[in-house]
């Protein structure tokens, strides 16, 4: 493959050949191998290549996956939170673990301190879980200040330990109207933020209140069926990932962060 390059970087395609050039001049026409692969702004001491083996841990955990699950809303008869003990359920025939956070009694964040009792049984349960599952309604197009809330209250670092990183999320929502993805698309980018691994699939439940039984337990539907795909895609992920979790968020940036702040110290300590 040829193309040609100058400091004006004009993107001229010309006879199946990418080309850049000055215009007015005659471009240069070079090859690939006229570049060599020199990396001025990489530290050397931070970049790892990529090891293989640390992605297929040797031992793997035997313990039952476990799952964290959250809900939106305080409602005697919570579509949220019935959604999610469906989920739950299926969560343990697939073999997982499962535990709630009911948010009833959580201050708004800010509003109190962190050692607050349910603050404090929020961020234990975080630490704990290997993979949570949020459920929200969606109100006024988005999800609830309740679950929102809830996120609020788990910080990206307690410490030394992230009690989300590395993570597996299922993102799951329940609507009063027709079905909408307002809620779960924003649950994704909170995910993102608390640098959790959020699986492909997800649930939205149009008109829930036609989706549940006067038991509480969820009828048989598509929407039933897609809550079995989600729970099923997060455990194989979760088996996937969690002895590995460590190894995929371990990140050059921070490694150079690190230790460019050791190096700081050390010389502050020759002054």
């Amino acid at each position: 493959m040829h193309f040609t390059v100058n400091t004006h970087h004009h993107y001229c395609p010309e006879d199946c050949n990418e080309r850049w050039h000055k215009p007015g001049t005659s471009p240069q026409l070079i090859t690939m191998s006229d570049i060599s692969d020199t990396f001025p702004c990489l530290s050397e001491d931070a970049f790892r290549p990529i090891d293989e083996a640390a992605l297929f841990a040797g031992q793997r955990s035997t313990h039952p996956p476990r799952i964290l699950l959250l809900y939106g809303s305080l409602r005697q008869r919570s579509f949220s939170r019935l959604l999610a003990e469906e989920a739950a359920r299926l969560l343990r025939r697939f073999g997982a673990e499962t535990r709630f956070f009911h948010p009833s009694g959580l201050p708004l964040p800010d509003d109190a301190a962190d050692t607050h009792p349910k603050v404090a049984e929020l961020r234990e349960l975080c630490q704990w879980a290997e993979g949570m599952v949020w459920s929200s309604p969606e109100r006024h197009g988005a999800m609830t200040g309740i679950m929102k809330a809830q996120i609020d209250w788990i910080p990206l670092a307690l410490g030394a330990i992230r009690p989300t990183q590395g993570k597996t999320l299922a993102v799951m929502q329940v609507c009063g109207g027709s079905q909408s993805f307002n809620a779960v698309n924003q649950m994704r980018v909170l995910g993102r933020w608390m640098r959790m691994l959020t699986i492909p699939n997800q649930s939205s439940v149009a008109k829930a209140y036609e989706e549940f039984d006067e038991a509480g337990r969820m009828k048989p539907s598509p929407y039933y069926d897609r809550v079995v795909d989600v729970m099923e895609e997060l455990v194989k992920f979760t088996l996937l990932t969690r002895d590995i979790s460590p190894y995929l968020v371990d990140r050059y940036s921070e490694r150079k962060e690190a230790a460019d702040a050791l190096a700081k110290r050390a010389g502050l300590g020759k002054i």
